[in-house]
């Protein structure tokens, strides 16, 4: 099973490939808990994921025929982007399947890494099957995205540096797709300190760790469903869950909501962008997933910010939505000179501020001398909503909340 000394001989072969990436003391997170809370900040890494530690790792520690050869591997973000530069840094040849469907922006990313992008099939699963077939073809070595000791152990890494910044922590959050992430992280905490907690943090859409623990052996799921991409795993890896059993203490799940509010705060409160899988660990200290003390020091890790833009727009939607900061309704005024004006009016003096209007004279729910109207409008909190609710249906204003 992986070592401490298999960790800390990754670190020496990464070098200066891997940037160490600050921890840094959150105010904010720290007063939302009552813990000490210390984000460690990945998506400040080359390639903006923690990706390429075990990415270079892996293609350091390649024998001759298979560096001459070239190496494949399928992804659809993050491990495409790191074995990319990876094997360009080492003057490997690298071909990336990804899925047709993988965002440009990823693809654009990987191909300015250095590597060969060939699009295939509609899911990632698609992607490896092809993946696998030029490994065979072209005689190339298959970059495993986890469920490969060498890329655990250059991905334990950043538990060397969490140990190192933050002697004094309790408690370490990873965020878990397929385990190599936590695998690395967990086998370099506890050789360095086993009192030290680690707890694992999987989306509930994605949850085959969390199942495979409860049922005591590695489970695959039919689907799996998530704005978290990067952990959107439907299967933990043979290697990596031995290590998990053994070195984890607890995993936990959190909801896409509760993952979009961790994105929204990072991004109001610390301006830091995060992906899904990024804001994951943090989601669930913030939500108290699991059980912690009153100024207990947890390092929660943001392990990579590379979200698509698209993707970006809607869960800082669902995020502003949960906190009752943006709210959609639909209501009915009397189809006449005015109307309108007075709904706004009501809005306005409620400090509620107008983002858009629909205005619809021939809703086929609504009387001949009716008019629809929906409003997209940005309010203060939850109280700030019902509030306004409550003001509107009393001056005779039928509502109905759309979002």
């Amino acid at each position: 099973m992986l070592t401490l000394d298999d960790v800390r001989a990754a670190r020496e072969r990464i070098g200066d490939a891997a940037v160490h990436t600050p921890i840094d003391y959150s105010h904010t997170f720290s007063r939302f808990t009552g813990a000490e809370v210390y984000p460690k900040y990945e998506q400040f890494q080359r390639t903006g994921a923690f990706k390429i530690r075990g990415a270079t790792n892996r293609i350091a520690t390649l024998p001759e025929s298979a560096r001459e050869a070239g190496v494949v591997t399928a992804s659809a973000g993050n491990h495409a982007q790191g074995v990319a530069l990876a094997a360009t840094r080492a003057g490997v040849d690298a071909t990336i399947v990804m899925p047709e469907n993988a965002p440009i922006s990823k693809v654009k990313a990987t191909e300015g890494y250095g590597g060969t992008v060939v699009l295939h099939g509609a899911d990632y699963d698609a992607a490896q099957a092809h993946a696998h077939d030029i490994e065979r073809e072209e005689d190339r070595f298959y970059v495993h995205a986890f469920d490969d000791e060498d890329v655990m152990a250059g991905q334990g890494t950043i538990g060397l540096e969490i140990l190192e910044d933050c002697p004094e922590v309790d408690t370490v959050v990873v965020p878990i797709g397929g385990g190599g992430l936590i695998s690395g992280i967990a086998t370099a905490v506890k050789g360095l300190d086993d009192d030290v907690r680690v707890v694992g943090v999987q989306a509930e859409g994605a949850s085959s760790v969390a199942d495979s623990l409860v049922k005591g052996e590695v489970v695959s799921l039919d689907a799996v469903d998530t704005i978290a991409d990067g952990i959107a795993v439907g299967r933990a890896g043979d290697r990596t869950f031995p290590v998990i059993r053994e070195r984890v203490d607890e995993v936990v799940t959190v909801s896409d909501p509760e993952i979009a509010m961790a994105i929204t705060y990072l991004l109001e409160r610390s301006k830091v962008l995060a992906e899904g899988a990024g804001a994951a660990a943090l989601a669930a200290v913030i939500e108290g997933t699991f059980d912690y003390d009153e100024g207990e020091v947890i390092v929660p890790l943001v392990c990579g910010g590379n979200i698509d833009s698209n993707t970006l727009t809607t869960v800082l939607m669902r995020g502003l939505i949960e906190r009752g900061r943006y709210l959609r309704l639909k209501t009915v005024l009397t189809d006449e000179p005015g109307a309108l004006r007075r709904l706004a009016t009501v809005i306005a003096e409620e400090r509620a501020n107008i983002y858009a209007i629909q205005h619809d004279r021939t809703a086929r729910d609504v009387g001949m001398s009716s008019a629809e109207v929906e409003l997209d409008l940005e309010t203060r909190g939850h109280d700030h909503v019902e509030h306004l609710i409550d003001v509107l249906e009393s001056k005779g204003y039928p509502v109905e909340v759309l979002l």
